[in-house]
């Protein structure tokens, strides 16, 4: 994935999280492709995308 492709992945993302998220199991699903393709490419991963991504993991746990 393009660094400009997985930039805009994730504006997309954290945009998608801000309104009303019907499948957060497709949010976590392209998210964890996105910390993927960082680090594929050697790129350090923000705190606030594994900060998120603990989140989802803990909504997505508490709805099963």
């Amino acid at each position: 994935m393009a660094l400009d492709d997985l930039d805009a992945e994730i504006a997309y993302l954290m945009n998608v999280l801000e309104g009303d998220v019907e499948d957060l199991h497709e949010v976590e699903f392209r998210l964890r492709q996105a910390i993927s393709a960082l680090r594929a490419e050697g790129l350090p991963v923000p705190e606030d995308l594994l900060r998120l991504e603990a989140e989802l993991d803990r909504r997505l746990s508490s709805k099963d």
